[in-house]
């Protein structure tokens, strides 16, 4: 039996927390140490039984581990990811990869130049709901595709604002926060966004950043694309809600978040239902649909992600998402932002970032 592989935190948020649960529950690595400027109350370090250093350069002073996951603030990602790269140690980072594009390359460029072993956190990529999208596309049942509806909707509570102020301010809204989740999912199932547009508001809550958007998409393959986000919507028809993949939230069976229309049928996911023409000579919108289902079991992502993470280290895989992954994530983002704030069609060239 392998060694196990020795794993460090840094950062000890509500995500930071999920990683180390996860680390102590696995088969393949173990936690080592967490990584934290402020005080860590004592309990908790207690718990977890390891050591807390303030900072990645006297961690590393005192041991190198075999790989690190960053779950710190996205300003600090780049400069963290760094030392890691010149201390020769894999990392986990958590999305975004950057704070800005520009930063996103230049971390893209040292890891190109050092073959360095770095993971983004894009956690829904290893989502088994997600791979068995992409393979009932790949099969042909829905032909080409034409269109996709996609929706974030749900309402996060007060003491969310209270708690983090800046989060009412720009920066803060959804797009910037919660729609680069979807950008990968949107990349993955339909192929690369070539333009967007967008309109956005903040009449539910008043704050100076938005609160819901409305978002169009131009993809590559000739398909087009609308999505609605909100964070102020008394909806399930978010990711989290619909997928049970993080069982810390409701779960809505009957609710899709993704509808995915092609000329011979749509799949919904994450219900995976489907309908489809059983002759596509013959389809028409006087025809009947079948019926089907695509079964799949859900799993926990950042399970499958840190399982994979561990493969990373060990050099038996390649990052299934890599820094140009999450920089072209957030390239979409951003152009959303652009976007909604100018009311422009905003063109993206993703071929440009290699």
């Amino acid at each position: 039996m392998s060694t196990k592989l020795k794993i460090a935190v840094i950062g000890i948020g509500l995500i930071g927390r999920r990683h180390i649960e996860l680390v102590q529950n696995s088969f393949d690595c173990e936690l080592i140490a967490v990584v934290d400027p402020m005080p860590i109350p004592v309990d908790y370090l207690t718990n977890i039984n390891v050591p807390q250093y303030p900072d990645l350069k006297t961690l590393f002073k005192q041991c190198i581990p075999d790989g690190v996951i960053l779950a710190t603030p996205n300003a600090m990602h780049v400069v963290q990811a760094m030392e890691c790269i010149n201390s020769g140690v894999a990392a986990l980072i958590e999305k975004p990869v950057a704070h800005s594009v520009e930063e996103g390359m230049r971390l893209h460029s040292a890891s190109e130049q050092m073959g360095s072993r770095l993971l983004v956190g894009h956690h829904r990529t290893h989502s088994p709901i997600l791979a068995k999208a992409r393979d009932v596309i790949r099969e042909g049942i829905l032909g080409d595709l034409v269109a996709i509806q996609g929706s974030a909707l749900f309402y996060k509570p007060d003491e969310y604002f209270d708690t983090a102020v800046w989060r009412r301010q720009q920066g803060g809204g959804p797009i910037l926060i919660n729609m680069i989740h979807e950008i990968g999912n949107l990349r993955s199932l339909c192929g690369e966004i070539i333009a967007v547009q967008a309109m956005q508001s903040n009449a539910a809550r008043g704050f100076v950043v938005e609160d819901t958007v409305s978002i169009g998409l131009r993809f590559e393959n000739g398909m087009l694309g609308t999505f609605m986000l909100s964070d102020s919507a008394g909806c399930a028809r978010s990711w989290e809600q619909t997928s049970h993949e993080d069982i810390s939230y409701p779960f809505y069976e009957d609710e899709d978040c993704y509808v995915i229309s092609g000329k011979n049928g749509t799949l919904n996911v994450p219900t995976m239902r489907i309908k489809f023409f059983p002759h596509a000579k013959e389809r028409s919108w006087w025809k009947p649909f079948e019926n089907a289902v695509a079964e799949v079991k859900p799993l926990d992502p950042l399970e499958i992600q840190l399982e994979h993470f561990c493969q990373v280290i060990r050099g038996a895989e390649k990052p299934l998402v890599t820094v140009l992954d999450g920089v072209k994530n957030l390239v979409v983002t951003e152009a959303i932002s652009q976007a909604a704030s100018t009311g422009k069609i905003v063109p993206i060239n993703l071929a440009n970032f290699t």
